[in-house]
């Protein structure tokens, strides 16, 4: 291969990241367990003081194994080189239409195996702090936050999601606003590299074959969700907010024990690191944990708004709950609910002539809330009060069938009251059905009788 040539690169998707996890730990090929972790540490997925306290110095810098192609070790090299300038350039799309990055996911995975007997065994670190947590979560937590209290007023600390170039051929994921420490893929990252670093100390698996079940491939085009879509309920329930202030104040302490001391704990009192973990686990539980995660337009494939739309002042006093009747099927993956997303809005903007699609959100069974007009422009949903409330759709015809339960849970128990945490609705706020405020049989005879028990509906 002449120089000039470049090499094809794989697309930033999780599949690719996956065959090359296959190439390199099938024994066939004359690989074996932990190659990849390995490799990753090589080439710098371990560069927090923290990460290293736990996993150790990392290797030198690793060659490219004969097994992979140089398109496949170019990908890789650029997914694991950590930067923190740039925490965009280590994401990969996962099947269920997640980003994940890959540095706090491998680093979890490697924490796991060496727990679970594979390799050498970790550190004992002092004060005690959960090491799977340490290398995945809590020291960039209790990094993000401590430096976000010493930043300027608007500094974040969580933060921001972002949008793929084109998710059947992902190349470039742009993040839409100024990177925290902890953008949505590394948390992300982190969440799935605790759910499946806990795996793996129960026992070591085929890393690919852990990770292939867990995500599934493609874009999703199985009929059911993959484990992936449950990561916040799975991280919830390893990591709830009380322990992950816990250890947020234990890794801190163990930074504190290294030789520099960080310059950002230098002057930090044990009060001040009491209240940084106590602000950064509230911040990421209610973020990350209590609210269900929002797929952003850009990730379903919307086309632009027509006109200009007009702003909402929220807090809003009303919750309208419609389903879409067409398509009459639930979508249980994020490839057939974007499909949905798509001609919904087609059919709102093409034959109703409406300036997009007319919901503010849009739920599919797959997990995930979808971005129609969102919090801060007036849908077209409830004639006559749409500038009152929000409307909230979900895929599917519920006449005489329900949606299933988490569906139904992710829009009572979490959307709601995140929308009143955030601001957006008011604690007293109303629920109704479509069918309270117009001529219409929406939201279907089985759902509107479900609602009824809910909080908020009237």
């Amino acid at each position: 291969l002449s120089p000039a040539v470049s090499p094809t690169v794989p697309p930033r998707h999780m599949d690719s990241v996956l065959d090359i996890l296959d190439a390199l730990e099938s024994p066939a090929r004359g690989g074996s367990p932990g190659t990849a972790a390995a490799l990753g540490r090589g080439l710098g997925i371990c560069s927090t003081p923290g990460c290293q306290a736990v996993l150790g110095q990392p290797p030198g810098t690793p060659k490219r194994p004969p097994a992979l192609t140089l398109g496949q070790w170019q990908l890789l090299t650029e997914l694991l080189r950590h930067d923190p300038a740039t925490p965009e350039m280590g994401a990969v799309l996962a099947p269920d239409g997640s980003t994940v990055a890959l540095g706090p996911l491998l680093a979890g995975i490697e924490a796991g195996l060496r727990s679970g007997g594979l390799g050498r065994p970790l550190p004992t670190l002092d004060p005690p702090a959960d090491p799977l947590l340490a290398v995945t979560i809590t020291e960039a937590l209790g990094t993000s936050f401590l430096l976000a209290q010493g930043g300027d007023n608007n500094a974040t600390a969580l933060g921001p999601g972002g949008c793929w170039d084109d998710v059947e051929n992902p190349q470039n994921y742009t993040l839409r606003g100024p990177p925290s420490p902890v953008p949505d893929p590394v948390a992300i990252g982190a969440m799935d590299g605790v759910v499946l670093g806990a795996r793996l100390a129960r026992g070591p698996l085929p890393v690919a074959e852990l990770l292939r079940g867990y995500y599934g491939t493609g874009n999703g085009s199985e009929a059911g969700r993959p484990p992936s879509s449950y990561r916040r309920r799975d991280f919830g329930a390893l990591a709830g907010q009380g322990r992950l202030e816990k250890e947020v104040v234990a890794v801190l302490g163990v930074l504190r024990t290294l030789s520099p001391i960080p310059e950002f704990l230098r002057d930090v009192g044990t009060q001040e690191v009491a209240a940084v973990a106590r602000w950064a686990a509230r911040e990421f539980s209610e973020r990350y944990v209590e609210c269900p995660a929002i797929m952003p337009r850009c990730l379903w494939g919307a086309r632009p708004y027509r006109g200009t739309p007009a702003l909402l002042r929220p807090p809003l006093g009303s919750v309208f709950l419609h389903h879409t009747l067409e398509p009459a099927q639930p979508c249980q993956t994020f490839g057939a609910c974007a499909r949905a997303m798509r001609d919904i809005q087609r059919f709102h903007q093409d034959t109703r002539g409406w300036d997009d699609i007319g919901y503010s959100f849009v739920v599919g069974s797959d997990g995930y809330l979808y971005e129609g007009r969102g919090w801060h422009w007036v849908g077209a949903h409830t004639k006559g009060y749409n500038t009152q409330g929000f409307g909230v759709g979900i895929v599917g015809d519920f006449t005489a069938t329900l949606p299933d339960p988490d569906t139904l849970a992710l829009v009572r128990d979490e959307l709601l009251p995140c929308a009143v945490r955030s601001g957006h609705v008011w604690p007293d706020f109303t629920l109704h059905g479509h069918r309270q405020l117009g001529h219409t049989d929406c939201p279907g005879n089985a759902l509107f009788q479900e609602i009824q028990s809910w909080p908020g509906f009237q």
